[in-house]
């Protein structure tokens, strides 16, 4: 399949937004393209291969994954950088799509910005997955390598078809396994940790202790101080602390309340405590982050 002949290849980037974009890689020569990037260890890569076949190569070439035409593979590993080194062959496309696992968590929970997913405690998740790419998405595929449109169009036509492979990538038959999408798994006890999570935001200037919130879900302490961990990447408490900043900061950016209102909105009992914890958080004051805005 490879030739001895190894060229230089090159690709075309196309930003979807911040931390995702989509590669474009085509090689239409008679030899061996070698096409190289920097992706870092906080990315999920989906790569899909329209025709021919390619060899993506890790860890200085000890190991390597074949990507054979109207195939695709995932790849995520939060404890070491991935970055593409695919010996592409001749005659052959692929489509790489990269995202932050921030952004891809985004696509499918409303609580995205709020979670540090690469905490200490949520080092070590990795994944792969080799599978078949379905008609419907080899049509999107073709479109997007295919697509002849006005410059200005471009990337929201791009950006489009980006979300629709995405979607139809995880448009999985009912009866498959939940296992291929490990953010996905929704059983009896990712609900009522869900539960917790809704419990404390919805009281967060006054949430209940991690005993009255165990026992309120039906899980025990130990169950749900280790499952939230594992599903929000964080303590429950910590978790709350991120969630009450960015909402305070989101409050403060729309300009109808003062220092002191937001803050018992989030249940700091006086403004001092409130600004000591948004500058713990942001590394500025409530006030200096208002300022800033106004003068931006």
């Amino acid at each position: 399949m490879m030739g001895k002949n190894v060229a230089k290849g090159s690709f075309e980037e196309i930003l979807i937004d911040d931390g995702f974009y989509v590669l474009k890689i085509q090689n239409n020569t008679a030899e061996v393209n070698k096409v190289i990037r920097e992706i870092n260890r906080t990315y999920i890569q989906f790569h899909f291969c329209l025709k021919g076949g390619g060899k993506f190569v890790f860890n200085d070439g000890n190991y390597a994954l074949e990507v054979s035409e109207e195939n695709s593979l995932l790849l995520y590993n939060t404890q070491l950088d991935l970055p593409l080194n695919l010996m592409l062959s001749p005659n052959s496309w692929m489509v790489s799509v990269v995202m932050s696992i921030r952004k891809f968590h985004s696509l499918f929970s409303d609580e995205a910005s709020y979670i540090p997913f690469l905490s200490s405690e949520n080092q070590e998740k990795k994944y792969y997955a080799q599978e078949p790419v379905s008609p419907a998405i080899a049509v999107v595929l073709s479109q997007i390598i295919n697509y002849n449109l006005n410059a200005t169009i471009k990337k929201l036509y791009v950006k489009g078809k980006v979300y629709e492979l995405i979607a139809l990538y995880f448009n999985k038959n009912t009866d498959t396994d939940v296992e291929q999408c490990p953010f996905l798994v929704d059983e009896d006890n990712v609900k009522r940790i869900r539960k917790a999570k809704e419990i404390i935001i919805a009281n967060m200037a006054e949430p209940p202790s991690l005993a009255e919130l165990s026992k309120e879900i039906g899980l025990s302490l130990k169950r749900l101080k280790e499952g939230f961990k594992q599903i929000y990447g964080d303590s429950v408490y910590s978790f709350l602390f991120d969630y009450k900043m960015e909402y305070a900061r989101r409050l403060l950016e729309s300009g109808q309340y003062n220092v002191n209102e937001i803050g018992l909105k989030i249940g700091y009992s006086t403004s001092s405590h409130f600004i000591a914890a948004f500058k713990k958080k942001y590394g500025t004051t409530p006030k200096k982050y208002v300022m800033a805005l106004a003068s931006g």
